[in-house]
């Protein structure tokens, strides 16, 4: 049975950068529960692996990112391995210590959009089509969307979004801050990549506690968030004395 994600690392030859692709083409990378298995897997290898991967891009093969949840898995039965995995999966990639972009083509609906939010970025195709349709089959989010959208592009950008469920163009997504740039589709790839290289030349120490004290300070005052970055902040990593020696020669 073919992998549903297939692991990549040091892609388009960039050491430290590992792409995680799905593998579901035919049904435009549908999330089945047993796709969201093999991605924890990865997501916790990845977690133990500071040394190795210093950026991850989540991308799927085919024409699309992700058409969203797999409603045929589920009527056919096919179950997670617990009522929540999928949000606890995608928190698990909010938890990463390394960065993550989400390098989006074609369609990315609903829980395939929440799964691109938990990622740290996204970078979109001019072919990406994102929505929120919950509302179209009346259901309601259970994977992130009502927390991690307002966060991404504003409380009542997000709430029109989710209430119309309108479909959101590349463009207008990095117009809107949903995405962080828009590329041309042929350059998504390369683009996404180009962007985890110019992270990765700076400390992956620096990469991850800056991902740590952000993420952390979220939810804080800031006043409060100010005292989590003194608290929380490690200060020196182990490769300042290096770095400031190849500066000086």
């Amino acid at each position: 049975m073919a992998e549903l994600v297939i692991r990549e690392d040091n892609y388009a030859n960039t050491k430290g950068l590992t792409t995680l692709t799905l593998n579901r083409p035919d049904a435009l990378n549908a999330l089945s529960p047993t796709l969201f298995v093999e991605l924890r897997t990865h997501i916790n290898d990845i977690a133990d692996q500071i040394d190795d991967v210093g950026c991850v891009i989540l991308c799927g093969k085919g024409r699309s990112f992700s058409a969203g949840n797999d409603l045929k898995a589920i009527q056919s039965g096919e179950a997670a391995p617990s009522r929540h995995f999928q949000a606890e999966t995608l928190e698990a990639i909010e938890r990463l210590p390394q960065p993550v972009i989400a390098a989006v083509q074609g369609h990315c609906y609903t829980g395939s959009l929440e799964l691109a939010l938990a990622c740290d970025l996204i970078i979109a195709a001019e072919n990406a089509r994102f929505s929120d349709t919950h509302g179209k089959w009346g259901m309601s989010p259970t994977w992130g969307m009502s927390q991690r959208l307002p966060r991404r592009v504003g409380l009542g950008r997000a709430k029109e979004l989710m209430f119309s469920g309108r479909v959101v163009s590349g463009r207008e997504a990095a117009e809107i801050g949903l995405a962080v740039d828009c590329v041309a589709n042929e350059q998504l790839m390369a683009a996404a990549a180009a962007m985890a290289g110019r992270f990765m030349e700076n400390s992956w120490f620096t990469l991850r506690a800056d991902k740590m004290l952000v993420n952390g300070g979220l939810d804080h005052t800031l006043s409060d968030g100010l005292e989590f970055e003194r608290a929380n902040s490690p200060g020196r990593g182990p490769d300042l004395e290096e770095r400031l020696k190849a500066f000086q020669t």
